[in-house]
Protein backbone atom coordinates (compact mmCIF):
# COMPACT_ATOMS: atom_id res chain seq x y z
CA UNK A 1 0.00 0.00 0.00
CA UNK A 2 2.85 2.10 0.75
CA UNK A 3 4.48 1.82 -2.55
CA UNK A 4 1.22 2.15 -4.46
CA UNK A 5 0.97 5.51 -2.69
CA UNK A 6 4.38 6.48 -3.28
CA UNK A 7 3.77 5.98 -7.15
CA UNK A 8 0.72 8.42 -6.90
CA UNK A 9 2.05 11.10 -5.28
CA UNK A 10 3.87 12.27 -8.37
CA UNK A 11 1.18 15.82 -8.13
CA UNK A 12 2.10 16.02 -3.97
CA UNK A 13 6.03 15.56 -4.64
CA UNK A 14 5.69 18.35 -7.44
CA UNK A 15 3.45 20.42 -4.94
CA UNK A 16 6.27 20.06 -2.00
CA UNK A 17 9.20 20.74 -4.30
CA UNK A 18 7.52 23.82 -5.81
CA UNK A 19 6.95 25.28 -2.17
CA UNK A 20 9.80 23.98 -1.22
CA UNK A 21 12.04 25.91 -4.10
CA UNK A 22 9.81 28.90 -3.08
CA UNK A 23 10.14 29.48 0.75
CA UNK A 24 13.95 28.63 -1.03
CA UNK A 25 13.61 32.09 -3.41
CA UNK A 26 11.94 34.44 -1.13
CA UNK A 27 13.76 33.14 1.49
CA UNK A 28 17.49 34.14 -0.18
CA UNK A 29 15.56 37.70 -1.69
CA UNK A 30 14.43 38.24 2.11
CA UNK A 31 17.62 37.44 3.42
CA UNK A 32 19.41 39.33 0.70
CA UNK A 33 17.22 42.78 1.53
CA UNK A 34 17.84 42.45 5.16
CA UNK A 35 21.46 41.84 5.10
CA UNK A 36 21.79 45.25 2.66
CA UNK A 37 19.52 47.03 4.98
CA UNK A 38 21.85 46.15 7.37
CA UNK A 39 24.89 46.89 5.81
CA UNK A 40 23.08 50.69 4.56
CA UNK A 41 22.30 51.16 8.49
CA UNK A 42 26.17 49.84 9.30
CA UNK A 43 27.44 52.13 7.14
CA UNK A 44 25.05 55.42 7.90
CA UNK A 45 26.33 55.02 11.79
CA UNK A 46 29.83 54.66 10.63
CA UNK A 47 29.82 57.71 9.01
CA UNK A 48 28.11 59.58 11.06
CA UNK A 49 30.25 58.64 13.81
CA UNK A 50 32.89 59.78 11.03
CA UNK A 51 31.30 63.07 10.76
CA UNK A 52 30.82 63.79 14.21
CA UNK A 53 34.09 62.56 15.37
CA UNK A 54 36.05 65.38 12.85
CA UNK A 55 33.76 67.65 15.08
CA UNK A 56 34.81 67.13 18.33
CA UNK A 57 38.15 66.68 16.96
CA UNK A 58 38.12 70.56 15.58
CA UNK A 59 36.37 71.51 19.37
CA UNK A 60 39.07 70.12 21.34
CA UNK A 61 42.39 70.37 19.28
CA UNK A 62 43.02 73.94 19.64
CA UNK A 63 43.87 74.41 23.38
CA UNK A 64 44.29 78.09 23.74
CA UNK A 65 40.73 78.23 22.82
CA UNK A 66 39.37 75.92 25.32
CA UNK A 67 41.80 75.29 28.48
CA UNK A 68 38.34 76.87 30.16
CA UNK A 69 37.07 73.49 30.77
CA UNK A 70 33.72 75.37 31.74
CA UNK A 71 33.72 76.94 27.97
CA UNK A 72 34.67 73.58 26.84
CA UNK A 73 31.50 71.83 28.48
CA UNK A 74 29.81 74.65 27.00
CA UNK A 75 30.70 73.83 23.40
CA UNK A 76 30.42 70.21 23.66
CA UNK A 77 27.04 70.72 24.80
CA UNK A 78 25.72 73.31 22.05
CA UNK A 79 27.04 70.49 19.86
CA UNK A 80 25.06 67.45 21.64
CA UNK A 81 21.60 69.96 21.24
CA UNK A 82 19.55 67.97 18.83
CA UNK A 83 21.63 64.46 18.83
CA UNK A 84 19.92 62.74 21.47
CA UNK A 85 21.38 59.67 19.92
CA UNK A 86 25.00 60.47 20.85
CA UNK A 87 27.06 60.05 24.39
CA UNK A 88 30.35 61.61 24.67
CA UNK A 89 33.02 61.08 27.13
CA UNK A 90 36.27 63.06 27.73
CA UNK A 91 39.00 62.12 30.10
CA UNK A 92 41.88 63.71 30.48
CA UNK A 93 45.71 62.38 30.69
CA UNK A 94 45.57 61.39 34.49
CA UNK A 95 41.96 59.42 34.00
CA UNK A 96 39.62 62.20 35.16
CA UNK A 97 36.39 63.06 33.69
CA UNK A 98 36.69 66.19 31.47
CA UNK A 99 33.19 65.86 30.36
CA UNK A 100 30.66 63.70 30.16
CA UNK A 101 27.11 63.27 27.99
CA UNK A 102 25.26 59.71 29.10
CA UNK A 103 21.65 61.07 30.15
CA UNK A 104 19.71 59.22 28.06
CA UNK A 105 21.29 55.94 27.97
CA UNK A 106 19.11 53.10 29.68
CA UNK A 107 19.62 49.52 30.27
CA UNK A 108 17.91 48.94 26.91
CA UNK A 109 20.25 51.48 25.31
CA UNK A 110 22.53 49.36 22.28
CA UNK A 111 25.65 51.76 21.52
CA UNK A 112 27.94 52.07 18.71
CA UNK A 113 31.01 53.28 19.72
CA UNK A 114 34.61 55.14 18.96
CA UNK A 115 37.52 55.67 21.03
CA UNK A 116 40.39 58.46 19.39
CA UNK A 117 42.85 60.81 20.91
CA UNK A 118 43.30 64.48 20.58
CA UNK A 119 46.06 66.01 21.03
CA UNK A 120 45.30 69.45 22.49
CA UNK A 121 47.39 72.29 22.49
CA UNK A 122 50.72 73.46 21.35
CA UNK A 123 54.69 72.66 22.29
CA UNK A 124 56.60 70.24 23.03
CA UNK A 125 54.04 68.26 25.84
CA UNK A 126 50.46 68.94 24.38
CA UNK A 127 47.82 67.26 26.73
CA UNK A 128 46.16 64.17 25.08
CA UNK A 129 42.55 63.60 25.72
CA UNK A 130 41.06 60.43 25.41
CA UNK A 131 37.20 61.10 23.80
CA UNK A 132 34.88 58.05 23.64
CA UNK A 133 32.19 58.73 21.29
CA UNK A 134 28.88 56.64 21.22
CA UNK A 135 25.74 56.38 19.25
CA UNK A 136 22.57 54.70 20.31
CA UNK A 137 21.42 52.55 17.53
CA UNK A 138 18.65 50.82 19.62
CA UNK A 139 16.17 52.38 16.85
CA UNK A 140 18.09 51.01 13.84
CA UNK A 141 18.19 47.34 15.74
CA UNK A 142 14.25 47.77 16.23
CA UNK A 143 13.57 48.55 12.69
CA UNK A 144 15.77 46.20 11.23
CA UNK A 145 14.03 43.54 14.08
CA UNK A 146 10.54 44.81 12.68
CA UNK A 147 11.85 44.19 8.95
CA UNK A 148 13.22 40.78 9.79
CA UNK A 149 9.35 39.70 10.76
CA UNK A 150 7.47 41.46 8.11
CA UNK A 151 10.41 39.54 5.51
CA UNK A 152 9.81 36.24 7.41
CA UNK A 153 6.21 36.91 7.07
CA UNK A 154 6.05 37.60 3.60
CA UNK A 155 8.36 34.89 2.31
CA UNK A 156 6.28 32.09 4.36
CA UNK A 157 2.72 34.09 3.22
CA UNK A 158 4.48 33.84 -0.39
CA UNK A 159 5.35 30.32 -0.25
CA UNK A 160 1.89 29.12 0.52
CA UNK A 161 0.25 31.60 -2.10
CA UNK A 162 2.74 30.05 -4.95
CA UNK A 163 2.04 26.68 -3.08
CA UNK A 164 -1.28 26.67 -3.77
CA UNK A 165 -1.51 28.10 -7.22
CA UNK A 166 1.45 25.80 -7.81
CA UNK A 167 -0.87 22.72 -6.89
CA UNK A 168 -3.23 23.86 -8.90
CA UNK A 169 -1.27 24.12 -12.03
CA UNK A 170 0.53 20.76 -11.65
CA UNK A 171 -3.34 19.62 -11.10
CA UNK A 172 -4.02 20.97 -14.38
CA UNK A 173 -0.50 19.96 -15.95
CA UNK A 174 -1.53 16.71 -15.13
CA UNK A 175 -5.08 16.03 -16.99
CA UNK A 176 -3.64 14.93 -20.17
CA UNK A 177 -1.25 12.01 -18.01
CA UNK A 178 -5.25 11.09 -16.21
CA UNK A 179 -6.68 10.83 -19.75
CA UNK A 180 -4.26 8.74 -20.63
CA UNK A 181 -5.01 6.68 -18.02
CA UNK A 182 -8.55 6.35 -19.11
CA UNK A 183 -7.81 5.62 -22.16
CA UNK A 184 -5.49 2.80 -21.46
CA UNK A 185 -7.77 1.28 -18.65
CA UNK A 186 -10.34 1.03 -21.70
CA UNK A 187 -8.47 -1.42 -23.33
CA UNK A 188 -8.65 -4.58 -23.80
CA UNK A 189 -7.59 -8.24 -25.37
CA UNK A 190 -10.69 -7.24 -27.57
CA UNK A 191 -9.67 -3.89 -28.67
CA UNK A 192 -6.33 -3.63 -29.14
CA UNK A 193 -7.00 -2.63 -32.56
CA UNK A 194 -7.40 1.02 -30.54
CA UNK A 195 -4.73 3.48 -30.11
CA UNK A 196 -4.00 6.19 -27.60
CA UNK A 197 -5.07 9.77 -29.07
CA UNK A 198 -1.82 12.10 -28.42
CA UNK A 199 -3.74 14.59 -30.74
CA UNK A 200 -4.54 17.03 -27.76
CA UNK A 201 -1.50 15.75 -25.34
CA UNK A 202 1.39 18.13 -24.47
CA UNK A 203 4.15 17.80 -27.16
CA UNK A 204 6.34 15.84 -24.30
CA UNK A 205 3.88 13.28 -24.19
CA UNK A 206 3.84 12.64 -27.80
CA UNK A 207 7.05 10.50 -27.80
CA UNK A 208 5.60 8.41 -24.91
CA UNK A 209 2.12 8.00 -26.84
CA UNK A 210 3.69 6.99 -29.91
CA UNK A 211 5.84 4.28 -28.11
CA UNK A 212 2.92 2.88 -26.54
CA UNK A 213 0.43 2.99 -29.22
CA UNK A 214 4.04 1.17 -30.85
CA UNK A 215 3.62 -1.71 -28.91
CA UNK A 216 -0.06 -1.88 -28.48
CA UNK A 217 0.50 -2.62 -32.31
CA UNK A 218 3.32 -5.43 -31.59
CA UNK A 219 0.73 -7.01 -29.04
CA UNK A 220 -1.70 -6.78 -31.59
CA UNK A 221 0.32 -8.53 -33.91
CA UNK A 222 1.83 -11.23 -31.33
CA UNK A 223 -1.90 -11.78 -30.05
CA UNK A 224 -2.94 -12.34 -33.46
CA UNK A 225 -0.41 -14.72 -34.26
CA UNK A 226 -0.79 -16.93 -31.33
CA UNK A 227 -4.79 -17.22 -31.89
CA UNK A 228 -3.78 -18.54 -35.39
CA UNK A 229 -0.97 -20.61 -34.00
CA UNK A 230 -3.26 -22.38 -31.74
CA UNK A 231 -5.94 -22.20 -34.29
CA UNK A 232 -3.32 -23.93 -36.54
CA UNK A 233 -1.87 -25.89 -34.29
CA UNK A 234 -5.22 -27.57 -33.10
CA UNK A 235 -5.93 -28.21 -36.97
CA UNK A 236 -2.43 -29.84 -37.44
CA UNK A 237 -2.94 -32.02 -34.32
CA UNK A 238 -6.59 -33.08 -35.12
CA UNK A 239 -5.48 -34.64 -38.57
CA UNK A 240 -3.32 -37.21 -37.12
CA UNK A 241 -5.22 -37.45 -33.66
CA UNK A 242 -8.53 -38.26 -36.02
CA UNK A 243 -6.11 -40.94 -37.32
CA UNK A 244 -5.26 -42.86 -34.30
CA UNK A 245 -8.28 -42.29 -33.20
CA UNK A 246 -10.22 -43.87 -36.14
CA UNK A 247 -7.08 -46.39 -36.24
CA UNK A 248 -7.68 -47.97 -33.06
CA UNK A 249 -11.53 -48.22 -33.28
CA UNK A 250 -10.88 -50.02 -36.67
CA UNK A 251 -8.48 -52.86 -34.62
CA UNK A 252 -11.26 -53.38 -31.59
CA UNK A 253 -13.71 -53.99 -34.17
CA UNK A 254 -11.51 -56.42 -36.15
CA UNK A 255 -8.72 -57.52 -33.86
CA UNK A 256 -6.97 -59.66 -36.28
CA UNK A 257 -3.23 -59.74 -35.57
CA UNK A 258 -2.15 -58.91 -39.20
CA UNK A 259 -4.44 -56.02 -38.74
CA UNK A 260 -2.71 -54.89 -35.60
CA UNK A 261 0.36 -55.05 -36.60
CA UNK A 262 -0.49 -52.64 -39.33
CA UNK A 263 -2.44 -50.79 -37.21
CA UNK A 264 0.74 -50.21 -34.57
CA UNK A 265 2.76 -49.28 -37.79
CA UNK A 266 0.55 -46.88 -38.73
CA UNK A 267 -0.20 -45.39 -35.76
CA UNK A 268 3.67 -45.13 -34.80
CA UNK A 269 4.13 -43.26 -38.39
CA UNK A 270 1.79 -40.92 -36.66
CA UNK A 271 3.06 -40.60 -33.43
CA UNK A 272 6.31 -39.38 -34.97
CA UNK A 273 4.75 -36.65 -37.33
CA UNK A 274 2.88 -35.67 -33.59
CA UNK A 275 6.41 -35.29 -32.35
CA UNK A 276 8.01 -33.73 -35.11
CA UNK A 277 5.35 -31.07 -35.28
CA UNK A 278 5.75 -30.51 -31.19
CA UNK A 279 9.76 -30.53 -31.52
CA UNK A 280 9.08 -28.00 -33.95
CA UNK A 281 6.62 -25.48 -32.32
CA UNK A 282 9.03 -26.02 -29.01
CA UNK A 283 12.33 -24.57 -31.15
CA UNK A 284 9.91 -22.08 -32.89
CA UNK A 285 8.97 -20.79 -29.60
CA UNK A 286 12.30 -20.79 -28.10
CA UNK A 287 13.80 -18.84 -31.10
CA UNK A 288 10.81 -16.24 -30.15
CA UNK A 289 12.20 -16.14 -26.86
CA UNK A 290 14.89 -14.32 -28.19
CA UNK A 291 17.61 -17.71 -27.83
CA UNK A 292 20.80 -17.28 -30.41
CA UNK A 293 22.99 -19.23 -32.52
CA UNK A 294 25.74 -21.02 -30.65
CA UNK A 295 28.66 -19.67 -33.39
CA UNK A 296 31.82 -21.39 -34.27
CA UNK A 297 34.31 -21.29 -37.02
CA UNK A 298 33.05 -22.11 -39.80
CA UNK A 299 35.89 -22.89 -43.10
CA UNK A 300 33.56 -23.68 -45.41
CA UNK A 301 29.94 -23.30 -45.85
CA UNK A 302 29.46 -25.60 -49.31
CA UNK A 303 31.57 -28.64 -47.22
CA UNK A 304 27.96 -28.43 -44.92
CA UNK A 305 25.98 -28.33 -47.81
CA UNK A 306 27.57 -30.86 -49.94
CA UNK A 307 26.70 -33.26 -46.24
CA UNK A 308 23.18 -32.17 -46.53
CA UNK A 309 22.66 -33.20 -50.17
CA UNK A 310 24.02 -36.88 -49.75
CA UNK A 311 21.25 -37.05 -47.33
CA UNK A 312 18.94 -36.04 -49.57
CA UNK A 313 20.41 -38.11 -52.23
CA UNK A 314 17.83 -40.75 -52.39
CA UNK A 315 14.77 -38.06 -52.32
CA UNK A 316 16.41 -35.90 -55.14
CA UNK A 317 17.01 -38.52 -57.25
CA UNK A 318 12.90 -40.19 -56.25
CA UNK A 319 11.61 -36.83 -57.48
CA UNK A 320 14.24 -36.64 -60.98
CA UNK A 321 16.26 -33.70 -59.85
CA UNK A 322 19.96 -33.08 -59.63
CA UNK A 323 21.94 -30.52 -57.37
CA UNK A 324 24.85 -28.69 -56.99
CA UNK A 325 26.59 -26.64 -54.79
CA UNK A 326 27.33 -22.80 -56.07
CA UNK A 327 29.92 -20.70 -54.29
CA UNK A 328 31.45 -20.90 -50.91
CA UNK A 329 31.45 -18.92 -47.64
CA UNK A 330 33.89 -19.08 -44.29
CA UNK A 331 32.66 -17.49 -41.51
CA UNK A 332 31.33 -17.93 -37.73
CA UNK A 333 27.81 -20.11 -37.32
CA UNK A 334 25.63 -22.34 -35.70
CA UNK A 335 26.87 -25.41 -38.31
CA UNK A 336 23.78 -27.72 -36.72
CA UNK A 337 21.29 -24.65 -37.07
CA UNK A 338 22.05 -24.46 -40.32
CA UNK A 339 22.48 -27.59 -41.76
CA UNK A 340 18.69 -27.86 -40.59
CA UNK A 341 17.80 -24.75 -42.42
CA UNK A 342 19.52 -26.30 -46.02
CA UNK A 343 17.28 -29.48 -45.05
CA UNK A 344 14.34 -27.99 -44.92
CA UNK A 345 15.04 -25.60 -47.99
CA UNK A 346 16.15 -28.53 -50.16
CA UNK A 347 12.86 -30.55 -48.94
CA UNK A 348 10.70 -27.47 -49.97
CA UNK A 349 12.82 -27.38 -53.57
CA UNK A 350 12.23 -31.29 -53.98
CA UNK A 351 8.90 -30.85 -53.57
CA UNK A 352 7.89 -28.24 -55.88
CA UNK A 353 10.89 -28.49 -58.47
CA UNK A 354 10.08 -29.24 -62.42
CA UNK A 355 11.11 -33.27 -62.37
CA UNK A 356 14.48 -33.03 -64.73
CA UNK A 357 15.65 -30.03 -63.44
CA UNK A 358 18.35 -28.65 -61.35
CA UNK A 359 18.37 -27.32 -57.45
CA UNK A 360 21.37 -24.97 -56.74
CA UNK A 361 22.77 -24.16 -53.11
CA UNK A 362 24.02 -20.90 -53.71
CA UNK A 363 26.59 -18.93 -51.23
CA UNK A 364 27.45 -15.01 -51.54
CA UNK A 365 28.95 -12.45 -49.72
CA UNK A 366 26.34 -9.66 -50.21
CA UNK A 367 28.29 -7.25 -47.45
CA UNK A 368 31.42 -7.53 -45.88
CA UNK A 369 29.75 -9.46 -42.94
CA UNK A 370 26.66 -10.46 -44.82
CA UNK A 371 26.17 -13.94 -46.12
CA UNK A 372 23.20 -14.67 -48.77
CA UNK A 373 22.04 -18.69 -48.82
CA UNK A 374 19.60 -19.60 -51.41
CA UNK A 375 18.19 -22.82 -52.48
CA UNK A 376 17.19 -22.00 -56.15
CA UNK A 377 14.28 -24.47 -58.24
CA UNK A 378 12.87 -24.51 -61.49
CA UNK A 379 8.58 -24.63 -61.27
CA UNK A 380 5.34 -22.43 -61.37
CA UNK A 381 6.02 -19.15 -60.93
CA UNK A 382 4.65 -18.15 -56.90
CA UNK A 383 2.33 -15.33 -56.68
CA UNK A 384 4.03 -12.33 -55.30
CA UNK A 385 1.43 -11.84 -52.71
CA UNK A 386 2.13 -15.17 -51.78
CA UNK A 387 5.71 -14.61 -51.38
CA UNK A 388 5.55 -12.61 -47.92
CA UNK A 389 3.89 -15.41 -46.50
CA UNK A 390 6.24 -18.22 -47.02
CA UNK A 391 7.78 -18.23 -43.54
CA UNK A 392 4.65 -17.83 -41.94
CA UNK A 393 3.82 -20.98 -39.61
CA UNK A 394 1.82 -23.92 -40.85
CA UNK A 395 1.52 -21.88 -44.39
CA UNK A 396 1.22 -23.92 -46.78
CA UNK A 397 1.69 -22.47 -51.13
CA UNK A 398 -0.18 -25.63 -51.86
CA UNK A 399 -4.25 -25.18 -51.28
CA UNK A 400 -4.84 -29.01 -51.55
CA UNK A 401 -2.30 -29.72 -49.26
CA UNK A 402 -0.75 -32.62 -51.37
CA UNK A 403 2.08 -33.04 -49.34
CA UNK A 404 0.37 -32.40 -46.08
CA UNK A 405 1.57 -36.21 -44.82
CA UNK A 406 4.93 -35.41 -44.66
CA UNK A 407 5.23 -31.71 -44.81
CA UNK A 408 3.06 -29.80 -41.67
CA UNK A 409 3.64 -26.12 -42.62
CA UNK A 410 6.54 -25.93 -40.03
CA UNK A 411 10.05 -25.97 -42.23
CA UNK A 412 10.49 -22.44 -43.49
CA UNK A 413 8.53 -20.97 -40.64
CA UNK A 414 12.15 -22.96 -38.97
CA UNK A 415 14.58 -21.19 -41.33
CA UNK A 416 13.73 -17.98 -40.63
CA UNK A 417 13.77 -18.68 -37.02
CA UNK A 418 17.23 -19.18 -37.57
CA UNK A 419 18.15 -16.98 -39.61
CA UNK A 420 16.58 -14.51 -36.77
CA UNK A 421 18.99 -16.07 -34.64
CA UNK A 422 21.79 -15.47 -36.88
CA UNK A 423 20.95 -11.78 -37.11
CA UNK A 424 19.31 -11.72 -40.19
CA UNK A 425 16.42 -12.29 -42.14
CA UNK A 426 14.31 -15.03 -44.76
CA UNK A 427 14.77 -14.03 -47.97
CA UNK A 428 12.22 -15.17 -51.06
CA UNK A 429 11.59 -13.99 -54.16
CA UNK A 430 10.43 -15.88 -58.11
CA UNK A 431 10.56 -14.70 -61.53
CA UNK A 432 10.01 -16.77 -64.73
CA UNK A 433 9.83 -20.23 -63.20
CA UNK A 434 12.79 -19.95 -60.94
CA UNK A 435 12.10 -19.80 -57.06
CA UNK A 436 15.16 -18.66 -54.79
CA UNK A 437 14.20 -19.27 -50.93
CA UNK A 438 16.93 -18.54 -48.02
CA UNK A 439 18.43 -16.51 -45.87
CA UNK A 440 20.97 -13.52 -45.22
CA UNK A 441 22.65 -13.74 -41.80
CA UNK A 442 25.08 -12.05 -40.39
CA UNK A 443 29.06 -13.75 -41.15
CA UNK A 444 30.61 -12.94 -37.49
Amino acid sequence: MKVLDRHRSLRQRLSWWLALQSFAGLGLVCLAVYLVTEFNFRDRQEETLAQKENVIRHLLADGKEHRDSEDLTHKLDDFLVGHGDLSLQVLQPDAGVLYTHTQNQNAHTVLRQRQFDVAQGDGLAPRVLRVQLSLDIQTDNQLLHRLAVTLLVAAIGGTIVVSLGGFSLVNLGLAPVRRLASQTRALSADSLHQRLDGGEQPLELVPLIDQFNALLARIEKAYSQMEGFNADVAHELCTPLATLIANNELALRHPDQADMQEVIASNLEELHRLTGIVNDMLFLSQADRGVGARRAPVSSLASLAADVLDYHEASLAEAGLTAKVVGDVQGAFDAPLLRRALSNLLGNATRYARPGSIVQVCFKMTDEDRVLITVTNCGDTIDPEILPHFFDRFFRADPARSHGQSNHGLGLAIVGAIARMHQGKPVAWSDSGVTSVGLEINAH
